[in-house]
C-alpha cells in the first residue's frame, strides 16, 4: 500500500464573513457545504483550471471531500475541502478556492475561511473539541497564526485549537 504524502496547504484567507462576500458587488451571499458527488468532478477538473486532482480525493475512502456552494445555487463550487477523521482530530487533506475566487480578480472572498471552520464544526460535532489539524507551506505558518488563530506546532504541521475552533464555527454557522 502507498503510503500518503502530506501536502503543504497554500490557501489564502482573505477575509472572515459570515458567508462569502461578491467583491463586485459588495453583496454576501450565504453558503451551504455538502458531499462532493461522482458529478461535480466533472467540473473541478485541472482543465477546468483547478490545482489538485480532486477525483483522486473523491476516490480515496479514508478522506471526506466536501464542496462549498451558494444557498439555492448548488451547481457552481466556491471552493472544496479534503479531510480525514483522525482518533482525535480532523486533518485537512488539501483545500482549494474555485479558479475564479483566487488571486487580486476574485469573485467571492470568504471561501477558505469558510471551509477551514467547516472542519472545526465537524471536530466538535465529532466529539474533538474543535481541534483541526494541516500541513502548512513554510511562508504561510504566520498567515494562518494571525488569521485562523492556529499555532505552529511542529516543522510545518498547524493546529488549530478549541478556542480558535469556536471563533470560526460561530463565525460561519449562525446554529452552533
Amino acid at each position: 500500500m502507498l503510503k500518503k504524502q502530506n501536502v503543504e496547504l497554500d490557501f489564502i484567507i482573505d477575509r472572515l464573513t459570515n458567508s462569502i462576500f461578491n467583491t463586485i458587488s459588495g453583496d454576501c451571499f450565504q453558503t451551504e457545504i455538502s458531499v462532493l458527488t461522482k458529478a461535480d468532478l466533472k467540473t473541478v477538473q485541472k482543465k477546468n483550471c483547478w490545482n489538485f486532482n480532486w477525483k483522486n480525493e473523491y476516490k480515496d475512502l479514508s478522506r471526506e471531500v466536501y464542496k462549498l456552494t451558494i444557498v439555492n445555487n448548488p451547481n457552481i463550487v466556491q471552493g472544496l475541502i479534503s479531510i480525514t477523521v483522525e482518533n482525535d482530530h480532523i486533518f485537512i487533506n488539501l483545500l482549494e478556492s474555485a479558479p475564479f475566487n483566487i488571486g487580486k480578480n476574485k469573485l467571492y472572498e470568504g471561501v477558505a475561511g469558510n471551509l477551514v471552520a467547516y472542519a472545526c464544526k465537524l471536530s466538535f460535532q465529532k466529539g474533538y473539541e474543535g481541534f483541526v489539524a494541516f500541513t502548512a507551506k513554510t511562508q504561510l505558518i504566520k498567515h494562518y497564526e494571525k488569521t485562523l488563530g492556529a499555532y505552529h506546532f511542529m516543522n510545518q504541521r498547524m493546529i488549530i485549537e478549541t478556542f480558535a475552533s469556536r471563533k470560526l464555527v460561530e463565525k460561519y454557522f449562525k446554529t452552533f
